[in-house]
């Protein structure tokens, strides 16, 4: 029974941005399950409801989802399908989590590629109607794992994947499209279509197999059911929709029954797809008498056909406007297409109008259908405000894992280039096959599965590898206990310096010798932590007159310099500073450095080259200096300046009073940190020279930035968000208090 916490505690530590994620999904999806009662049935739900029994294949939707719901409905009535239908989606992003990691994806970013279908309203609201699109995820998500959960898919997996496409057409009909961007990367993934066409030709011809199958079984199924070949009874309908809104009927060649179906509307004045499929088709009266021997139907689709062949490019530049909208920044209602507010949490029960939804709660769903209002409420803002993911930041997803599938910096030897283009191009091709018909922001949905993990995929891959490490254990770990115990205990002056090093026996002879003796009077000790170095840095440490610590293995600046804090401060020292073996810092202005700390005007003194001098080497880091700047500022609350200076000084007790946790990019967990158990943290102007000797280990920009970002959010929500530095503000004032009395 112990163990149980303690992984559960790992786990939380190190998936800590998807826990956050997934409570946040769970608030959502109760409140959507408390306000909506028994569940949001909407006009198709009344249509899937019906055809349970009956499973007509010439309804306006396939029947894949009647199969699903049916049982479903007969367990716990359309309560029960909504909370199944929301547990999913909580699955959905964890999976979508999985997959990227499993792919490589760095932990922060494979978990912002599960938020959106973890906290998007839009998606929340669809679980909670009776409607297909959760099911239709589900499949989506399954295709994606099949693909690129285990590396290049043989036959027999990518037979599997054509059952699914075939499983997910039975559901929604534009589920057929998939096929196409299963293809594609079939022939590109693995280079098969240079290397291995014989494996090509035969996973290729699974797929399609597979798919075959089961779109051959719902085809006789069909043709038993109704007496003629079709898959839905939905596509003249839609189809007559996208033409009618184009149609230029003065010279197309229409006879006396197609010219019945050509709108009274003039061009620049047509309603929109959905008020000509719907509407006007669905009208049992509608256009009137028919020529003897035919039928709406077969009229519909001829008039359909004759715009397309006579105005292909009005109908294809239709569709492509509608494709275009769901890359909006916003959401919103283009003129005449279907209204958004279907789609949005609603302060009364929606579709009410229709006596066929009070029918369909009370009879499936045991109660007349109802709002509770505070729930509803909290939704419609959050919806409204904010709450859902933007178009345009999902088009730049796309982007980015283009250019990852065009082999952009480091995505060439990456290996995941196809798997970008997977989830990216089968994102689009779903989204333009929808939009061939009628653009509708239900239609825009499966977006938030494809086209995050695409971006998430595409940016690990254009990035490079994760270089951070995992988090540290409390102190001391086993490689801290280790090296203490062949350090020993020595007595410290009351100002040690602090330098973590890792293989810099160029340039640490230089910054030793430099170090002043004395500062403001108080003897200083230097303390060089070697972090696991493979060159003669402690040999070289030693001869000039510093104490030495080796930790056996590398581990990181982050873990070398908390391990220099506590030999400091339990050796007896005061005050800690920090400063970079690379020579980077001018150690002569060490006593300006220790001076607010030692006239009790600060605990904290960081040094800011940004207040000071400069001499940057690079262009990025000068923006990341300033951008991090900026970032810690609103998450602090107070005006800084540099959080990645690494010339500081702080009372030891500080030091060690922080929770240090990361490895690697410490310096603002360090300084968040002590702000958060409200230290007095003074900023000065100091000097940054470039680095002596050697090279950076600090990795590629890029990584680095994100990384350090990361580190920087992750210390601000443990130590401000959840309140872990304010708990310990008490403690640390006694510590420091008694400190100051004493040596005083």
């Amino acid at each position: 029974m112990a163990v149980l916490p303690r992984t559960v505690k790992r786990l939380l530590r190190t998936h800590w941005l998807l826990a956050v994620f997934l409570v946040a999904g769970i608030v959502l999806r109760v409140l959507a399950t408390i306000a909506y009662r028994p569940a949001i049935v909407y006009t198709d739900s009344v249509q899937y409801l019906n055809n349970m029994g009956k499973l007509s294949p010439d309804q306006l939707n396939p029947i894949g989802y009647d199969f699903v719901l049916r049982p479903m409905v007969w367990i716990g009535g359309l309560t029960f399908v909504v909370i199944v239908q929301h547990v999913v989606g909580l699955l959905l992003g964890v999976a979508i989590y999985a997959l990227a990691r499993r792919l490589t994806v760095y932990r922060w970013l494979a978990a912002l590629a599960a938020a959106p279908i973890l906290l998007d309203a839009y998606q929340v609201q669809i679980e909670q109607n009776i409607m297909a699109e959760t099911t239709f995820d589900v499949l989506l998500v399954a295709i994606l794992w099949l693909l690129l959960g285990r590396g290049s898919p043989g036959w027999k997996r990518a037979a599997l994947v054509g059952v699914l496409i075939g499983a997910a057409f039975t559901v929604r009909a534009i589920g057929l499209v998939l096929l196409v961007a299963v293809v594609l990367y079939l022939i590109v993934v693995g280079n098969a279509w240079r290397k291995r066409r014989l494996d090509l030709v035969r996973r290729t011809a699974a797929a399609i197999a597979g798919f075959a199958v089961v779109f051959g079984a719902y085809a006789i199924y069909y043709h038993a059911d109704t007496g003629r070949w079709g898959f839905t009874g939905a596509e003249n309908q839609v189809l007559y929709g996208r033409t009618a809104v184009v149609a230029n009927c003065a010279k197309l060649p229409l006879n006396e029954g197609t010219r019945l179906f050509c709108p009274k509307e003039p061009l620049g004045q047509r309603l929109g797809v959905d008020k000509y499929a719907h509407n006007h088709y669905g009208d049992p009266n509608w256009p009137g008498p028919l020529p003897p021997g035919t039928t709406k139907r077969q009229l519909a689709t001829e008039f359909a056909r004759l715009v397309i062949r006579h105005q292909p490019l009005d109908v294809t530049w239709a569709a492509l406007k509608d494709f275009a909208k769901g890359f909006a920044p916003t959401r919103t209602t283009s003129p005449d297409d279907v209204p958004l507010d279907r789609w949005q949490f609603q302060l009364t029960y929606p579709n009410l109008q229709d006596p066929n939804t009070a029918k369909a709660a009370v009879r499936w769903g045991g109660s007349e259908p109802h709002v509770v209002h505070v729930p509803a409420e909290i939704l419609r803002a959050y919806q409204l405000h904010g709450g859902y993911t933007s178009g345009s930041l999902l088009g730049l997803c796309v982007l980015i894992a283009l250019a990852a599938v065009a082999g952009l910096g480091r995505a060439k030897t990456s290996g995941l280039r196809s798997a970008a283009l997977l989830p990216a191009a089968a994102g689009v091709i779903l989204l333009l096959g929808s939009a061939a018909f009628e653009f509708s922001w239900r239609y825009q949905l499966p977006a938030l599965v494809f086209f995050p993990l695409a971006g998430a995929i595409g940016l690990r891959a254009l990035l490079g590898k994760d270089q951070a490490r995992p988090p540290m254990a409390d102190y001391p770990d086993a490689v801290d206990s280790l090296a203490v115990k062949d350090f020993g205990k020595p007595d410290f002056a009351p100002v040690v310096v602090v330098i973590a090093a890792y293989n810099e026996a160029g340039g640490i002879g230089a910054v030793l010798t430099n170090m002043p003796r004395t500062c403001a009077g108080l003897p200083v000790d230097v303390l060089v932590v070697v972090d696991g170095s493979t060159d003669d840095t402690a040999e070289i440490a030693r001869k000039h007159g510093a104490f030495v610590c080796v930790a056996p293995s590398n581990r990181g600046q982050g873990a070398a310099l908390r391990l220099g804090y506590h030999l400091a401060a339990e050796g007896g020292a005061r005050y800690v500073v920090t400063t970079d073996a690379d020579g980077q810092y001018d150690n002569e202005e060490l006593d300006v450095l220790l001076k607010p700390i030692l006239d009790d005007e600060a605990d904290f003194v960081t040094g800011s080259r940004r207040l000071g001098a400069e001499d940057a080497d690079s262009r990025l880091r000068w923006v990341g200096v300033r951008v991090f700047a900026v970032l810690a500022s609103i998450l602090t609350r107070r005006k800084l300046t540099d959080t990645s200076f690494g010339f500081r000084a702080l009372r030891a007790e500080l030091a060690t009073a922080v929770t240090l946790r990361e490895p690697q990019y410490q310096s603002s967990e360090l300084l968040l940190g002590a702000l958060a158990l409200g230290a007095r943290v003074v900023e000065l102007p100091m000097t940054m020279r470039r680095r002596g000797d050697g090279t950076s280990k600090k990795g590629p920009g890029l990584v680095y930035g994100a990384n350090y970002g990361r580190v920087m959010t992750t210390t601000w929500l443990r130590e401000y968000a959840l309140g872990r530095g304010r708990r310990r503000r008490r403690a640390w004032r006694t510590r420091a208090d008694r400190t100051a009395r004493t040596s005083g």
